[in-house]
Formats: C-alpha cells, structure tokens, sequence
C-alpha cells in the first residue's frame, strides 16, 4: 500500500529503554495491576465517531512502539520476548486466539530442531526456547496442550514491554523511502482496527503476510536445480511446496467404543498404507499431508476439508477394517480443526541459505543460531500420493549456521523475518522449518530489533558494521543462544581474568572448563564442562582474582541434559526417554559467596529448588578477590555441573 493511501498515524508514542549492557537478574515481571492497566491502551476509552472510512463499526486505536512483531508461533514469541526483554517496547500481533503456531493445542504438534528427535543427541536449542521447555516440563508432568498455551501466554502478558493483540490479523502496510512505517491490524472479535507505527518490523506469519503488504521481495515453490546448483532441487522450477496436516490424539477407554465416519470420509485401504504405518493410535499422523500441489494460502479450505476427509478415512481403516481388532477399546479424543501449514511464501534477504550451506556447515561470519533437521522433503501430492514415501529426509553431516543476512528483507530496509519464511531454498527450508529452528532464529531477530532501535540502525547496518555484528553475538551468547562458530569473548565479563578451582573434579571435565566460553558439550567432541562428584558436604568451584574485581553480577549456565530430548508431545514413543520435571542433571540447591579482602567468605544468594539452565544474579556491587558456586543438590544426578560462570561490574 502507497503511503498516500493509508492514513497516517497519530497519538502518544513511547520509545526504547536500553540494550541493557548489565542484564536484570531475572524477566521483568508486570503484576496483576500492571496487566490490567496495559488493556486500557488496547481498548481506550475512545468516542465511536474515531472511525476508519467504509468501516463505522469499528474504533480507530493508533500504537506508537519500536519494534511490531507480526505472528505469535514459537518465532514470533521468542523474538517479542527477546527484543522486550533487551529494552524495546513489543507489539506482538497473532491471528489466532492463542500462541505457539504449530505447536499449540490447536495443532499439537511437538516442537523438533537440530538434535532430530534422538538421532542427534546433545544439540538440544538453549535460550529463550530451553527456557520454555524447562518450564513446561516441570509444571506439566501431565502433557496438556491447554497448558502449553497458558505457558506462552503468561510469559507474554507478564513482559511488561510487551502489548498483547490476539484474534487480531495484519491487512496492510505503508511503506516510504524503502521502510516500513505503518500498519493496520483488525480484530473483529473486539471491533478495533490498530493503527500501528513502529521502528522496526519483524514478519513472523510463516506466510510472509506481512513482507507481502509492504512490497518484499519473496518467492514460493521450488528453484529449478540450475538456479542454486543443488542437486535436491527438481530440474524445473514450479509453484509446488510441502503439504499440510491435521493431527488427532486417541486413548483407551474401559469399553468398546464404536466409530462410524461420516459420509464424506475417504475409503482408505491397505495399499493407501504401504508406506505409512499406523502401528500406534494415541497421536496421529504427520503423514496425513495434503494440499502442497495447490496454493497453500487461498486453498486452505479445501486443504481443511480434504485433511478432516483423510483422517476420518484412516481412523475408519484402524477401527473397521478389522486388521486391528486391538484398536475396539481406542475412541478418539481430539481431532484438530486447523491445518498444521508448513509451505507457502519465503522472503527473500542479502543471503539465500541453500542446499551446500547446510551440507558443509558453512561458518558464516553472520551466524546467528543452530539448525539440524534433516532435509525434509515430502511430495507435494502427500497422501494421494501413496506409492511414494511421504518423506525423503537427508540428514546433514553437522548442526549448522544461519545467517543474520538471511533473516532480513533485501528491499524493505528495517524488515526482519524469522521462522519458516527467512530467506531459503525451498531445499533448505525443508530443515530450516521446523520449529525449534524458527524460535532460536525469532531470538536473534528479536535482540537484534531491539539494538537497531538503540542504535538507529537498520538491519543490514548490523552486517556491514563489524563491531556491532560481534556485539549482537555475544549478546546472543550471553543469553543462552548457540552459535556453534564464536565463544563468549565479551570483554566486560570479568570471569575470563580469574583462575579457577574445585572441590573435585571428575576426569575430563576440570574447573577450567567454565572459562572455555562455550557452554555445551560437544557431541563426540570436546567437553566444556566441570563436574564432579556430590559429597555429603557437596561440592563447589571457585574463581579468583589476584585483587579484588567489582562485581554486581554473576551468571550461571548449567547443564540441563541436552543429551536427552525434551518436548511436549502426545506421542507415546517420542515421550520415552523424555524427563517430564525438572532436569536431574541441574543444580537444585545452591549458594553463591564471595571472598572479601579479608579471605572471608559472604553469602549473596541462598537457591533452593532450581529448575533452571540460565541464571543471573544482581546484588550491591562488591569487592570480591573470589566467587564461589557451592552446590548441594542437584534434581537428581549425582553429579554437579556448571557450564559457565560469568562476572560483571
């Protein structure tokens, strides 16, 4: 849309805080009257005639904010989170009526990324997306979807930086000079239309919705294999993309439950079944795809049709045919209404990840963040074409990188994207779509928005400005982010000055290992770890300082069992080996103290019942010729283990 034909905006604007170079201990949490209040800016009491021409029954609300983040899937989610939480006041619009995408009770899909279920173990995501999973696993032993929802919710609505708008959807945009300015939101559950000024602008919609009102340049379907030189890509190009699917969750009941389709329910056979196994009934089918030969945007009712069609067919196969008399006590519990989307529209950035870059693990200087699915291809036909697999995964030698220059538009000069709509071959974002793969990529987008607006910059600034390209590493570094190519080099964290001691140590993890600025193990590689055996008195690590340092901070990364998955899931067999709690590999119980000139040892933090992988700590700044992590109880192991340690003034 021209900026001529879109109405300008007007009213209060509030602007960014900090990048916070000294980070809060924990999230800023708004209280109960906070949460309340901030709906008075989302409904304000405004006179009926402020209204949009052609639409008198809706009111007019205009928002001034730094970064508009379109889409609450797990990207959207993650880079809200992480642009409110770095200082930037979020607006975070979501179409649905709850967060999480793919991954909510509306679709039930759980969330994979680079340690491919268990077939790469230890390159579990960290950041904003472990913490999550942390939290869901303790406060969610029993496996609910519905609380899962609840869980992005809270972390949303609790950020005070963050202003909230669901069931509401993006329909325009205004672009000037290459930017985008303005854009318009509508919720007609609640008859308002936002009127939305903003910095910076994040297009999280998996369907580029966004890049597509302000004129970014995208593509959909599949390169021909000469554009890019890979050899996965078909030898012409054309429009066809992955399908989508509609889940279903079972359980046994005491009695025969009887189930008779409805008329419309496709005939499935056994020969439909050839390669598609329905062996286990409580959680099913990602294989139930259709729709990837049509327009995934504009088809979507009849893809939803044709799915439910599908489902019905194969859950009347599994109760009918009689090749599964077990199944008589089984009734379904759940069938979903919304189509699980994985392919439409991609945007296009400076850099277009492809097939070798992901083979190679190419160590961009822009990296990012992590990703380790496979190359997951499916036929565009999906169930109808039952004479073929319904996927064709290549798994990549290593986890790799993904560039910041693939996380912004080409054109639109302060327009990020995150989540299955970055800048990609389709071959490579069959892996990069997952979801895991989108939340750590919405983290990077998310601080990276937040120190664009700090700085005035714009995204490509952050590339061509070296300096600046290392800072937003190492900030992402410091927040738990994984960027397999860079180590914490951050100048003022004093940590990297002290020696270091233990208690005791187990062979091949030694106190040092918390300075080697990497905090994960290497899967058959190097161990960046120290560890070692509880006592009865438990054990502890020091750093220490020639002379005293001035510290307000400390940081501690512990180990959270990355070896293992951990997702929410209604799969039976995928939630074998998942621990549904806290982590038996973390620190439960500790203290931290430092030494004063005196040698005396002080007690700063007093931790009981720690779930989590990331803590920081703020106190009065002291004179420390030494810090100690004293740990007497983890949740289960009998090991300690601390990655990290980090110091700041």
């Amino acid at each position: 849309m021209k900026r001529r034909q879109f109405l300008s905006a007007t009213g209060a604007g509030y602007s960014l805080v900090v990048l916070a170079d000294k980070l809060p201990a924990a999230p800023f949490q708004a209280s109960p009257s906070e949460i309340r209040k901030a709906f008075e800016r989302v409904a304000p009491a405004r006179p009926r005639e402020r209204v949009l021409p052609n639409e008198p029954n809706m009111t007019l609300v205009d928002l001034d904010t730094d970064v508009l983040v379109a889409g609450g899937g797990l990207s959207g989610v993650c880079a809200a989170i992480s642009a409110a939480r770095h200082g930037a006041k979020v607006v975070l619009v979501q179409d649905r009526s709850r967060l999480g995408g793919n991954s909510s009770s509306e679709v039930k899909m759980h969330v994979v990324g680079a340690n491919n279920h268990k077939s790469r173990p230890g390159w579990r995501e960290g950041g904003l997306l472990e913490e999550l999973r942390l939290d869901d696993a303790l406060n969610n032993e029993q496996r609910c979807w519905e609380m899962w929802d609840l869980l992005l919710y809270d972390k949303v609505v609790s950020e005070p930086n963050i202003t909230l708008l669901l069931e509401s959807t993006l329909y325009a945009a205004a672009t000037k000079d290459g930017q985008v300015r303005e854009a318009l939101v509508r919720c007609d559950k609640s008859e308002h239309i936002y009127r939305i000024k903003a910095k910076v602008f994040c297009d999280c919609t998996g369907d580029s919705r966004l890049g597509l009102e302000c004129g970014a340049d995208m593509t959909e379907g599949r390169e021909a294999r000469s554009l890019y030189n890979e050899s996965l890509a078909p030898e012409k190009a054309d429009k066809e993309t992955l399908g989508s699917s509609i889940l279903f969750t079972s359980r046994l009941y005491p009695k025969k439950v009887p189930f008779t389709p409805p008329a419309w329910a496709r005939k499935v056979t056994k020969e439909h079944l050839k390669f598609r196994g329905t062996s286990a009934w409580e959680y099913g089918y990602w294989w139930i795809e259709w729709g990837g030969d049509r327009d995934t945007i504009r088809d979507n009712e009849r893809i939803r049709f044709e799915l439910l069609s599908i489902v019905m067919g194969v859950w009347d196969y599994i109760k009918n045919s009689g090749n599964h008399p077990e199944s008589d006590h089984y009734g379904l519990d759940w069938v979903g209404m919304m189509p699980g989307k994985r392919g439409s529209r991609r945007l296009l950035g400076d850099y277009v990840l492809k097939q070798q870059d992901l083979e190679t693990s190419v160590p961009f200087e822009d990296a990012m963040c992590i990703g380790g699915w496979p190359m997951d291809d499916h036929p565009p036909g999906g169930f109808d074409r039952s004479d073929l697999p319904p996927a064709t995964q290549i798994k990549t030698k290593e986890v790799f990188t993904i560039p910041l220059r693939s996380l912004y538009s080409r054109n639109v000069r302060n327009l990020f994207m995150a989540g299955r709509n970055i800048s990609a071959t389709h071959v490579a974002f069959t892996s990069t779509r997952v979801m895991a793969t989108c939340a750590v990529e919405g983290q990077a987008v998310g601080t990276a928005a937040a120190m664009c607006v700090k700085n005035k910059l714009l995204p490509r600034d952050l590339y061509t400005d070296k300096s600046k390209l290392r800072h937003l590493q190492q900030t992402l570094l410091r927040d738990d982010q994984t960027i397999t190519t860079i180590r914490n080099e951050d100048p003022r964290d004093l940590a990297r000055q002290a020696t270091v001691k233990a208690s005791s140590e187990r062979d091949g993890a030694p106190p040092a290992n918390v300075l080697t600025g990497f905090v994960r193990d290497i899967p058959k590689g190097a161990v960046h770890q120290w560890s070692a055996k509880l006592g009865s008195e438990g054990a502890w690590l020091d750093l220490e300082w020639p002379k005293a340092q001035r510290i307000g901070q400390v940081q501690l990364t512990f180990d959270s069992g990355f070896q293992r998955e951990l997702t929410l899931t209604s799969s039976n067999g995928i939630n074998r080996g998942i621990t549904r709690g806290a982590q038996p590999e973390t620190a439960r119980d500790f203290q931290l103290l430092y030494r004063d000139a005196k040698g005396v040892w002080n007690k700063l933090e007093d931790v009981k019942g720690n779930h989590r992988r990331l803590r920081r700590f703020q106190f009065a700044a002291v004179d420390a010729t030494g810090i100690r992590v004293h740990i007497t109880a983890t949740n289960g192991d009998e090991l300690a283990r601390i990655f990290e340690i980090r110091c700041y003034a």
